[in-house]
């Protein structure tokens, strides 16, 4: 019997452990908490009755993924819900910027900027699937779709502010910065127009969509999905060394680059320990969970129907913070995510309290307090906000490390987004997720094609585990 090992239990562990096990291998996944799910987990978050996030909220690029398209979750019983209005992003003068699934709806409401929206991301969204085949994987490979490739190429090379001039009204420009903003980092750089790009195609295609009852069912489909298959789950199993992994034929690790070294420093070809060492968080988050009484009392009423909000005000606003940030200055209004999953999931919320998720983009380890801050941001946009909360539990960079050691420094997206090491992660090679010792292979988010609950590096990485073990897949 072949066997693997899984480090790490958050959804590319649990993908890869699928993946190996669809194919015959025998796999335990090793956890250090008490719950599998990394950064797809919820539950009570201060105030009894709510169903919080804990990270990872919204998932455009979940319900597009194209290995869990292969799993089925919804027969594990996962269920998606969409919002009436995808994202919303107001300006201090009451407007806003609204993005709906529809490419032609969206494009409606932007008025002379309605043609350009359809010529930045139309064609995206309506071949997103052949595009995410592609893009989902390893940087150098053999696209499946060259010509879809190509098209999206030149686009995605660009920067965010360089392709925010091609767009003509300020409520447009801040609906693309917001997007591009997740990328954590500073939008004046090459290739920051990209993930931007994907999301608002994945969202055109797909929805930005938040799962029922919380983020932490797909964790619950997938560990129904391994019930299925030999594999074993240990729970309360922290690896602090190598001696800590049992013998296998293959190792999958859902950990950073640095825990990497931590447990294989002196085994790893000197190439990539050199490079694992030269790998750079930066992508910080302060998160803040609320309880509200009612809705938040957002100026613009379309904000009212909208499962995320994005407030930063204009585009050249986020740009200036985002640049800030990433010198190590803390913004009084830094860029800020707010998530209304309640509006399309009801199942959240306890009678009239709300659950209302939110984080803000803050330093690389910063030890401050960002909580007035996410206050005053949604309170600029929607004054008497302060007056509804009943309840406020916040997680600095500190202790979103403590909740899970993947977020270093409280870097919730396995790395910084910035120069090649966007595409490039976690090192150049024509094989990303080999750590150059035989049969060891990292899968996690800091491995291509990075943060989302797609499930795609891990699969990605399991693939390359299925090729060196010999045994034969559909994709072979």
């Amino acid at each position: 019997m072949t066997t693997a090992v899984v480090v790490g239990g958050g959804p590319n562990g649990l993908a890869a452990a699928l993946h190996l096990a669809r194919h015959g291998v025998s796999v335990t996944i090793l956890e250090a908490e008490s719950t599998v799910g990394g950064g797809a987990r919820s539950g009570e978050a201060g105030y009894p009755g709510l169903i919080n996030d804990y990270c990872s909220a919204v998932h455009p690029l979940g319900v597009g993924s194209p290995f869990w398209k292969t799993v089925d979750l919804e027969r594990y019983g996962l269920g998606w819900c969409w919002p009436e209005v995808d994202c919303a992003h107001p300006l201090d003068d009451g407007r806003a910027g609204v993005l709906y699934q529809s490419v032609d709806e969206t494009a409606a409401g932007m008025g002379v900027d309605g043609k350009r929206w359809k010529r930045l991301v139309g064609d995206l969204a309506e071949h997103f699937d052949d595009l995410a085949a592609d893009l989902l994987g390893p940087v150098i490979g053999i696209p499946s779709h060259p010509f879809r490739l190509a098209s999206f190429g030149p686009r995605a090379l660009l920067s965010a502010q360089l392709v925010s001039k091609y767009l003509k009204t300020d409520t447009t420009r801040a609906v693309f910065g917001g997007a591009a903003a997740h990328a954590f980092t500073r939008l004046d750089r090459p290739l920051t127009a990209s993930l931007g790009l994907m999301m608002l195609a994945g969202g055109h295609r797909y929805g930005w969509v938040v799962a029922r009852g919380g983020s932490g069912s797909i964790t619950r489909a997938l560990v129904d999905a391994l019930g299925d298959y030999d594999v074993t789950i240990a729970t309360d199993t922290f690896v602090r060394s190598r001696a800590d992994i049992p013998d296998a034929d293959t190792v999958m690790l859902d950990i950073t680059p640095a825990q990497v070294l931590r447990l294989y420093d002196d085994d790893l070809p000197g190439r990539v320990a050199r490079a694992y060492r030269r790998f750079r968080v930066g992508s910080a988050a302060f998160k803040v969970d609320f309880a509200i009484e009612g809705d938040i009392p957002w100026t613009n009423p379309d904000c009212r129907r909208a499962g995320t909000v994005h407030l930063g005000g204009t585009f050249e606003e986020i740009a200036a913070t985002e640049r800030a940030r990433i010198e190590g200055t803390m913004s009084e209004r830094p860029f800020v995510l707010v998530g209304q999953q309640y509006l399309a999931d009801p199942s959240r919320s306890s009678g009239n309290i709300n659950p209302i998720w939110s984080y803000a983009h803050v330093p690389p380890g910063y030890d401050g307090d960002a909580t007035e801050l996410v206050v005053n941001q949604i309170e600029r946009f929607a004054p008497g906000f302060r007056d509804t909360i009943v309840h406020t539990q916040s997680r600095g960079t500190a202790a979103l490390q403590a909740y899970n050691p993947n977020y270093a420094a409280g870097d919730i997206i396995g790395g910084a987004n910035d120069g090649l090491q966007m595409v490039l992660r976690p090192r150049f090679g024509i094989d990303p997720y080999a750590t150059g010792i035989d049969g060891v292979y990292l899968c996690s988010q800091s491995t291509p094609p990075g943060a989302g609950i797609h499930g795609m590096c891990g699969f990605n990485a399991a693939q390359r585990a299925l090729h060196h073990l010999r045994i034969p897949t559909q994709l072979d």
